[in-house]
């Protein structure tokens, strides 16, 4: 993956969920990590990777009722 398209996604991510870039980077490059070490067919990764994270910093989000 570009590293354009991930810089893209982290951005995307960090705006939604008015998280720091850098802790969106980090969580996102994790999880990609993760599901890289399982997967078979690594097409959809990224994408997948993209809704965990926003899922999980949605989750932790103290401003959220």
């Amino acid at each position: 993956m570009p590293k354009q398209d991930i810089k893209e996604i982290v951005h995307a991510i960090a705006e939604e969920t008015n998280t720091p870039e850098e802790t969106v980077a980090r969580i996102y490059t994790d999880t990609v990590n993760d599901y890289r070490a399982e997967a078979r067919i690594l097409d959809y990764v990224p994408l997948f990777a993209a809704k965990k994270v926003r899922a999980t910093l949605r989750r932790h989000d103290p401003t959220r009722k």
